[in-house]
């Protein structure tokens, strides 16, 4: 049985970790039989690679959802992306970085550097901690995302920036998807299970931004976290 390691629901959805919820997702669109266990502070402590999320499989540790996926794919077989093409794959490839590797920190800086949504992150991710730990973590993990948004490159532009980076990603992202069921025809694949955790991400969590105003413009996508919750998650 695979065991997943990752944080518990928040902000409405399964996961409020958008690589949590993709690899989450995938599992269901795999159909792998798993357990994903309420997580302790012993299992953040466990990561190997001091992220979220990450399984154990009889006696292996995997950790990185990409690598996770890889390796399921390798084990169990390929029951989501087989039939692509050469060409598929390149444009899968291609919009999964677009949202894992830019998109994904202009929406962090929505979480945790506007005040706004700091305030509803803040509550998800630490509220539940004991004192005196609640008053103290938090502050530090934001010093931390800010020094990671510097270092990645996004936190040294302006907000203004930031937001138009993120709303041309969005942009992106509903024109190529326009009036199909999935991102890559009529039947879903690997692709999906990261779109769907990053536009769930954006659209249906409780932080209001100029990104998820920008998201709400394009009816397609809502439509498509909708036809997805209802095929991986009905409850």
């Amino acid at each position: 049985m695979i065991t997943l390691y990752q944080y518990e629901p928040a902000m409405g959805l399964p996961n409020a970790s958008p690589f949590c919820m993709k690899l989450e997702t995938w599992l269901r669109m795999a159909q792998l039989p798993y357990e994903a266990p309420p997580p302790t502070l012993r299992d953040v402590g466990r990561a190997p690679k001091g992220k979220m999320p990450y399984i154990v499989d009889g006696g292996r540790t995997v950790a990185d959802s990409t690598f996770i996926i890889d390796y399921l794919k390798a084990t169990y077989g390929d029951r989501l992306d087989a039939w692509l093409t050469a060409e598929q794959r390149a444009v899968a490839l291609a919009f999964q970085r677009l949202m894992e590797e830019n998109l994904y920190w202009a929406v962090v800086h929505t979480r945790w550097i506007d005040p706004m949504g700091w305030a509803q992150t803040r509550t998800a991710f630490f509220g539940s901690m004991p004192a005196p730990l609640k008053w103290i973590i938090p502050s530090l993990a934001r010093r931390g995302i800010r020094q990671q948004l510097r270092g990645h490159g996004m936190g040294r532009h302006s907000e203004e920036e930031i937001h138009a980076i993120g709303q041309r990603d969005i942009t992106a992202l509903a024109d190529f998807l326009g009036s199909k069921p999935y991102f890559l025809g009529d039947q879903p694949c690997t692709l999906d299970a990261t779109a769907y955790a990053f536009l769930a991400n954006l659209l249906w969590v409780p932080v209001e931004s100029a990104l998820k105003l920008h998201a709400q413009q394009y009816p397609q996508l809502l439509a498509y976290c909708q036809r997805m919750r209802e095929r991986y998650y009905p409850n």
